[in-house]
């Protein structure tokens, strides 16, 4: 994670090199942590194919809004979710799956995110958070049930993911 980027990779050859941002509190498990979940996942459902872009979306669905930065400036507090969300799930039981540690009942996910939000440095409430244009041509190119590493350390450039 200390590089905040994200790769999607088939096979040995790398499709998607971005830059992205992961938590501010830096990487962790826990519920209410605010942190990156490590570890294997998938992609548990895909939200916001029909969206425009720059949709926001509150709960995962849309708000009916389109993002600007005096709607930004309206609603400072605000966690700016947007165009399409990636929800994730992870795959290992008492690391980031199941009981305190559900990565999924902690509403992590790949988003879209302001263009002037800065990347590269971590600044997420646990997301991974992406330009928009980005994670638009993401969604586009993966479905549920692909496998997501995250990890303080790259992957090797082979590897195997584990069974779920």
């Amino acid at each position: 994670m200390a590089e905040q980027r994200l790769q999607l990779r088939e096979g040995r050859h790398v499709l998607m090199d971005v830059v992205v941002s992961t938590a501010l509190n830096g990487p962790g498990e826990q519920r209410g942590s605010e942190c990156t979940p490590r570890g294997w996942h998938q992609i548990r459902a895909r939200i916001g194919a029909d969206a425009a872009f720059g949709t926001v979306f509150v709960g995962r669905r849309p708000s009916g809004e389109i993002y600007t930065p005096a709607l930004r400036a309206q609603y400072p507090r605000r966690d700016w979710i947007l165009t399409r969300i990636l929800w994730l799930s992870g795959l290992e039981r008492g690391r980031n799956r199941l009981g305190t540690v559900d990565t999924q009942r902690r509403y992590v996910y790949i988003h879209g995110c302001p263009d002037d939000d800065v990347l590269g440095l971590p600044g997420s409430h646990g997301c991974v958070k992406m330009r928009n244009r980005e994670v638009v041509a993401l969604f586009d190119l993966v479905e549920v049930g692909t496998r997501v590493w995250i990890g303080e350390e790259p992957l090797p450039e082979t590897f195997s993911t584990p069974l779920p």
